[in-house]
């Protein structure tokens, strides 16, 4: 059974594994740390997990951003979409997804927007099939090296 709660400390040994696989290398489970638990003080976030008998085996990120045009609504930026290789095609992301539209929702957001890498097509047809429409817009990024 699949069951879709917040993340808690507990299991960040496990996210720290789904986000190896999300970019192909381990994080700092030290930062992780930190960060997670910066995070959890912030009510603007929320990360959600799929766990499948205890098992953590998907997440996201939906973080509300304040906006100031129009009729100043705040709209929802997801990242960091994750389910493990093992577990996808059972519904789990769209539990996943489903679970942070209701957040935006319950909090009076306009949109909800995301990036996905170009060469994720298979994510592509998915997020179509939860009634997402690719917008033909210049995506930017510029990384910033540590100082």
């Amino acid at each position: 059974m699949v069951t879709i709660e917040e993340i808690g400390i507990e299991s960040l040994k496990a996210l720290n594994t789904l986000y190896e696989e999300l970019i192909g290398g381990p994080t700092d489970p030290v930062k992780l740390e930190t960060a997670f638990r910066a995070i959890r003080e912030d009510s603007r976030y929320a990360l959600l997990g799929a766990f499948v008998d205890g098992e953590l085996l998907g997440s996201m990120m939906g973080i509300v951003c304040q906006d100031l045009v129009g009729d100043c609504r705040p709209f929802m930026v997801i990242e960091n979409v994750v389910v493990s290789s093992r577990a996808r095609r059972q519904g789990i992301g769209k539990k996943l997804m489903t679970a942070l539209e209701d957040i935006a929702h319950e909090r009076d957001c306009y949109y909800i927007i995301f990036v996905s890498g170009e060469k994720r097509k298979e994510a592509h047809v998915f997020y179509e099939k939860m009634g997402y429409k690719e917008e033909r817009v210049e995506g930017y990024r510029k990384h910033l090296s540590s100082h």
